[in-house]
């Protein structure tokens, strides 16, 4: 699989890159971004993946993110892919929630999105292996973290694949998409109306049906706008307290749904991670 540099800069003594590739899983040109520690000059180093939100590319997370001091301190990889296909040739909705930029991390069943919406395979397999076979990486060494639309991709992508993602986290995540709006018309979209196919996309349901991770930690901000009606952060604390999973959620005073909220605890998500990427 080849690869394309769009772009390169030196960074915290390591590389931020910006790449594209041919993606047979999406049948789209799909762009990424990877930051490369210094620490990958001497050895293969573990791989943090992020998953942006509604409306989001790979740009917003690797411009605004302030991830790169942090990762590389830690010796870690950051992979930011997009949020969704897109092209001329891709189904699409007027609506921001919907289509193109809104790919909410699953694999579609319905017309007209299934030719070219599949990025749960495409973050769970493809691009894995893409980024494999061009980088540094330590695969026996991955966390996934994610905001929003995001968060909901690395919760419910973290909680299939316990063997491969080894910590998990999220930024004010949709935690139940089969409860609340957002999730209600993305999943019916993509999915079609069975509730009951949508429970693999629902790291609520997730949980109650049985996946399990050693530990999870989610932040946010008590000002968040979609707090109360989208994100609903109450419903994973009961789902972990049933299960036994231990949740770390922080409530951050004030902070809302922006990157100036992300960025406040951006480090303290690599740290987090990397304790637990350790050899």
């Amino acid at each position: 699989m080849t690869i394309e540099n769009v772009s390169e800069n030196r960074s915290h003594g390591g590389t931020q890159g910006v790449y594209k590739h041919a993606s047979a899983e999406t049948g789209t040109d799909m762009t990424f971004s990877v930051f490369v520690p210094p620490q990958a000059q001497d050895r293969a180093c573990p791989v943090l993946w992020y998953l942006s939100g509604l409306t989001c590319t790979h740009a917003n997370v690797t411009e605004k993110g302030e991830y790169r001091a942090a990762c590389a301190q830690a010796g870690i990889i950051f992979v930011a892919p997009d949020t969704s296909p897109r092209g001329a040739g891709v189904a699409d909705d007027d609506a921001y929630d919907m289509g193109q930029g809104a790919g909410f991390y699953v694999d579609a069943t319905q017309e007209p999105w299934t030719p070219h919406f599949r990025m749960r395979s495409y973050v769970e397999r493809e691009l894995p292996a893409l980024i494999a076979e061009h980088f540094p990486v330590d695969m026996d060494r991955q966390g996934i973290t994610g905001h929003s639309m995001g968060g909901h991709g690395a919760l419910t992508i973290g909680l299939h694949n316990p063997a491969t993602f080894r910590s998990i986290s999220a930024f004010a995540p949709i935690v139940s998409p089969l409860n609340c709006p957002w999730g209600e018309k993305a999943l019916s979209g993509y999915l079609g109306d069975d509730r009951a196919a949508w429970r693999e996309y629902d790291a609520c349901a997730l949980i109650e049906d049985g996946a399990r991770a050693d530990a999870l930690l989610v932040d946010q901000g008590t000002g968040d706008q979609f707090l109360e009606e989208q994100l609903k952060p109450q419903l994973l604390a009961d789902a972990c307290k049933d299960a036994n999973i231990p949740l770390t959620l922080n409530l951050r005073s004030g902070y809302d749904h922006s990157y100036y909220f992300i960025s406040s605890f951006m480090a303290d998500h690599v740290a987090w991670h990397a304790r637990r990427l350790k050899a």
